[in-house]
């Protein structure tokens, strides 16, 4: 089964939310802080299994730039000066697919550790 790929990436900077549509007809509205603590960076998931970051304070990141990688995904600098890991089209659409459910574990973890957005 062929996976969706796609179709347009807008930034919408004012709210901080970059939307990604797909060939299937699917388009997701993340938010780039989402994005940013989720990001596939070694510096955020570490270099191995159980070495992901927490990431926090990151309420207000925004994006400042999309590059496009090739054919399967695009780097994202974020205007906190993070801009390593790419973000694959695939990982891009799980994202959007899993939003509600990654967001409320990570808000989840936050509480747990008394760490704030």
């Amino acid at each position: 089964m062929t996976r969706p790929r796609p179709v347009d990436i807008v930034l919408h900077a004012s709210s901080r939310v970059l939307e990604v549509a797909f060939d299937n007809g699917e388009r997701f509205r993340l938010p780039c802080e989402y994005l940013r603590v989720n990001s596939p960076s070694a510096e955020v998931q570490g270099h191995g299994p159980g070495q992901k970051v927490l990431v926090h304070g990151k309420r207000d990141v925004n994006i400042e730039a999309l590059e496009p990688t090739g054919h399967y995904g695009v780097l994202i600098r974020f205007d906190d000066g993070h801009a390593s890991g790419i973000f694959g089209w695939d990982m891009l659409y799980d994202f959007g697919r899993h939003y509600e459910t990654s967001w409320a574990a990570y808000l989840d973890e936050l509480a747990a550790k008394g760490l704030s957005r």
